[in-house]
């Protein structure tokens, strides 16, 4: 088993698409998406409630990262692992673009509750070096909602 890190981002105004996480595997070590999870916290009650789609799309070494975001510190799980080597954005709102490929139907999202994936050991979506994997929010929020959420990831 390799090292485990968690990316997360905390209390962010979305009004638009976006890639909610976008890990690049490192050169010489590919990594696997273990869960993620994004919830909110201004949506409250029936008259806020809307329904998202998230989609995980795998981009190869011809496709351009996304922008708009920031880059958080990747967290060891265990604190005695070294930094993590894959880099990671999160909250772009300029996704992904060119040869991307869409790795999961969509996940329908109702903002009333956190959304928790989990992935068995055996469908745990692969990054390999030279690629990288986005979590994008796939449908414009219909007003402001302030998202936080978290990837954990293992790195090999």
């Amino acid at each position: 088993m390799g090292r485990i890190y968690r990316v997360p981002f905390n209390a962010v105004a979305v009004t638009a698409q976006q890639d909610l996480f976008e890990i690049t595997a490192a050169s010489n070590k590919p990594c696997r998406i273990h869960a993620w999870m994004v919830t909110q916290s201004s949506e409250v009650g029936d008259a806020q409630e809307e329904g998202l789609n998230l989609v995980l799309k795998r981009g190869n070494s011809s496709t351009t990262s996304g922008s708009g975001g920031t880059a958080p510190t990747p967290v060891p799980q265990n604190p005695n692992d070294s930094a993590a080597g894959f880099s990671a954005e999160v909250n772009n709102t300029t996704k992904m673009t060119g040869g991307t490929i869409v790795l999961e139907e969509p996940h329908n999202w109702n903002v009333r509750a956190p959304y928790l994936m989990v992935y068995t050991p055996e469908t745990r979506p692969v990054i390999l070096p030279g690629e990288r994997k986005t979590l994008e929010l796939a449908t414009t929020p219909a007003d402001s909602i302030t998202m936080s959420g978290f990837m954990i990831v293992e790195e090999e």
